[in-house]
């Protein structure tokens, strides 16, 4: 008997569609990257004077890592590690970036969002980005902004071009300030003031919230940044509004994409300086701005489990959460994050925070969830944020070539709890360089202040080599250097073969 043509498309179709559905599908990708949130911030991690519902509502249905690390105590370098699997110390330029720095990433580099795009994601970004912006003369604010988060792999971008206390205060959309009058255009100097805007230093009556160091320059919005800037009135942010703002993006992306896979790098702006967290979140922890841009975070992490709910993509939505360094209380205003801390111990029992070579500077918190892939649970493995890159091509099914992510490892087995194993050994980047080889920890000697001044946070400067058991003494208050110096003498040439060698993944 003869199938008739249409019979036959339509049985074809059906197989289609069964096979289709029998096939498991790419998990969507949201990474959500927190700012200077310490170890012990969040509930899940111990907090015990502030509760993060939303964030523990994560952690319990994937797993919270305990030895996981930025690659370095400070933000820009973590990030630059994070998209491009390479440590930031092996590259010059990728310090703490101006508000106008060029564009600290080769976008001839492969970085997170081009190797997802490979694999057939739609990326974007929403958030804080400060890796620079534009060509070696720094971006044009008045025109097409490149190169940029396009030209390194992202679809879509719409982010704050360095940090909250930086200028300019705007967002930028793809290549272009959002809202710009061309009319008013933008200038910005980071070595003299521009303009005749009034800057923190000369007219203090006129903040809101009162530098305590730096942070006095051009006045936006009653507070004091760092750098000078003048024009674009039209399109400056209201702090109180960024959240709001940014949240609402990062969802749209996500619904506008629901029905492909897709790979969104959500960078809060919380909880960096300044905090000026929105009204209805003010006043509400009883530990200050600083708690309340914690229960604002948390407001960010839930409005988008929230979205991916409604949209029923929870299941096979891969959703990791961290942060690019711990904490500090006072970076620079007067927010009283000392006076109210309440008891609070932003990186709990862990010396250092911010700026530090101590784990309290690298070790953060680390939530990584996929219902559909992975079990609740727990995970002392060694990992680090550099060994994202590897660990998606694996879960894309993609090689990476020698150049590529030289420092990252594929940790797929350890993010999906298959293996308990992590890294042999892992560089951190604070005050000194260290290394961390199983539960010991090898701070090379560095001349420093003990404590930072400013921000009052032990560096771990030390001219002597420091040497300590991570197991037995998380805090690192017992350097051990003088009794095993056969371990300092291994574990610092196995810190110079590694910066020497240029790689760490063979």
């Amino acid at each position: 008997m003869r199938i008739p043509l249409l019979s036959l498309a339509s049985l074809l179709a059906l197989l289609f569609s069964i096979t289709a559905r029998a096939q498991p599908s790419r998990p969507n990708i949201v990474f959500i990257y927190t700012d200077d949130l310490g170890y012990a911030d969040v509930s899940c991690y111990g907090a015990v004077k502030i509760k993060t519902p939303h964030i523990d509502r994560l952690a319990a249905s994937g797993i919270r890592f305990t030895n996981a690390h930025a690659s370095s105590a400070t933000c820009t370098p973590s990030r630059y590690s994070f998209l491009t699997g390479q440590y930031a110390w092996r590259r010059k330029g990728t310090g703490i970036a101006p508000g106008n720095a060029a564009l600290i990433i080769d976008t001839a580099v492969t970085t997170v969002p081009a190797l997802l795009k490979k694999a057939g994601y739609t990326t974007g970004v929403v958030g804080k980005w400060h890796l620079g912006l534009g060509g070696a003369e720094g971006p044009d604010w008045n025109g097409e902004i490149r190169p940029g988060p396009l030209e390194l792999g992202f679809d879509e971008s719409f982010i704050i071009p360095a940090t909250l206390d930086r200028v300019p205060c705007v967002y930028v959309e793809n290549r272009r300030v959002v809202r710009l009058d061309p009319a008013d255009p933008i200038l910005v100097n980071y070595n003299q003031p521009v303009g005749n805007w009034p800057t923190g230093r000369e007219h203090p009556e006129l903040l809101r919230v009162k530098s305590s160091h730096g942070h006095d320059n051009t006045i936006i919005n009653g507070i004091g940044r760092i750098g000078y800037m003048t024009g674009g009135r039209a399109a400056l942010w209201t702090d109180q509004d960024i959240a709001d703002t940014l949240t609402a993006r990062a969802e749209s992306f996500i619904a506008a994409h629901r029905t492909e896979p897709f790979f969104l790098y959500f960078a809060t702006a919380d909880i960096h300086v300044p905090r000026d967290p929105h009204p209805r979140f003010a006043g509400k922890s009883g530990m200050g701005p600083r708690g309340d841009a914690i229960l604002q975070l948390d407001w960010w992490v839930g409005r988008i489990m929230a979205t991916l709910d409604s949209l029923q993509l929870t299941s096979n939505t891969i959703v990791i959460f961290s942060s690019d360094n711990g904490p500090v209380l006072d970076d620079g205003y007067q927010d009283n994050a000392v006076e109210q801390q309440n008891g609070h111990l932003p990186a709990g029992t862990l010396s250092g925070g911010k700026y530090s070579a101590f784990e309290g500077g690298t070790r953060i918190p680390f939530l990584f969830s996929w219902p559909k892939a992975v079990k609740p649970g727990s995970s002392k493995a060694l990992i680090s944020q550099v060994d994202l890159l590897a660990s998606f091509a694996a879960l894309t099914g993609q090689s990476l070539s020698p150049a590529d992510a030289p420092d990252s490892f594929d940790m797929l087995p350890v993010l999906l709890g298959k293996r308990e194993k992590g890294r042999e050994d892992l560089v951190e980047q604070g005050a000194s360089l260290s290394l961390i080889s199983g539960d010991w920890k090898y701070i090379a000697p560095s001349k420093g202040p003990a404590v930072l001044p400013n921000v009052h946070i032990a560096s771990g400067h030390n001219e002597q080599p420091q040497l300590y058991d991570l197991r037995n003494d998380l805090a690192e208050k017992n350097n051990l250097a003088s009794r095993h110096p056969e371990r300092v003498k291994t574990m610092a040439a196995r810190l110079e073969a590694l910066q020497q060698k240029g790689r760490s993944r063979e």
